[in-house]
């Protein structure tokens, strides 16, 4: 099932209030370590996949990519990102990350930020990233880990009669599928995945594991912000970087 759930008016501009205030975990967390794994860019050919408002795309054309595809389910995002982060460089496009095609052997690099946990099937999509990158290319994406995946419920804090976080649930990890979550509104669709499925299938299809990582919030972030302490209790993201042989 394939949501659009960032044309919602509501989630829209709840996220996009999250991104521009930098409240959420993405600016301290996710995107610091995402962008230490990358490699060198310059003169290269760069896929994005659930590239949201650009201002990633922008960011690579800035390290001196030689181009970038950025694809989004979202027509809003597309139009922000036309509209704020455009370039002669960057190709916008508005497309499920199921239903895009590329020629074989087009990218050096396809990159993808907290956008893998929406995609239905997986195994698909790496088998297709696999035939577009060239020989020795790089994935390199993040998604919500598994941990906080694994959850059926809204929340997955146990917290006591104060509000304070007593401690996480973790349950049903090992049962794969569809989870219904509320971010902002209810009904959010995500799929959980074991993290040995979304190693092997990367090993499967011939790529080789170059770097996991399961990100923490720089020291000066949670000086700043003492909640953030608690993301150390649980991953809330993973980020995989894998090499086409």
């Amino acid at each position: 099932m394939k949501q659009n759930i960032y044309d919602n008016e509501t989630f829209y501009h709840s996220y996009m209030n999250l991104r521009e205030t930098m409240t959420g975990l993405n600016d301290v967390l996710e995107i610091p370590a995402f962008r230490a794994l990358l490699s060198e860019m310059t003169g290269k050919a760069i896929l994005d996949l659930g590239c949201g408002y650009g201002e990633a795309c922008k960011w690579y054309v800035g390290q001196g990519a030689g181009s970038v595809v950025g694809i989004d389910i979202s027509s809003r995002m597309i139009e922000k990102a036309k509209a704020t982060y455009s370039d002669e460089k960057i190709d916008y496009q508005c497309c499920p990350i199921e239903d895009v095609e590329f020629s074989d052997n087009r990218f050096d690099m396809v990159l993808s930020s907290l956008a893998f946990h929406y995609v239905a099937d997986y195994g698909a999509l790496v088998n297709k990233i696999g035939r577009w990158l060239k020989p020795g290319g790089y994935l390199l994406f993040s998604q919500e880990h598994p941990i906080a995946t694994a959850k059926k419920v809204p929340d997955g804090w146990v917290k006591g009669d104060d509000g304070r976080k007593i401690h996480w649930i973790t349950d049903n990890y090992s049962e794969e599928g569809l989870r219904e979550q509320t971010w902002f509104i209810n009904g959010v669709i995500k799929y959980h995945r074991t993290m040995a499925t979304l190693v092997n299938t990367l090993i499967d299809e011939g790529f080789r594991i170059a770097k996991v990582v399961e990100p923490t919030a720089l020291p000066a972030a949670e000086k700043m912000n003492c909640e953030l302490k608690n993301e150390r209790r649980r991953p809330p993201f993973v980020i995989i970087k894998a090499q086409k042989d």
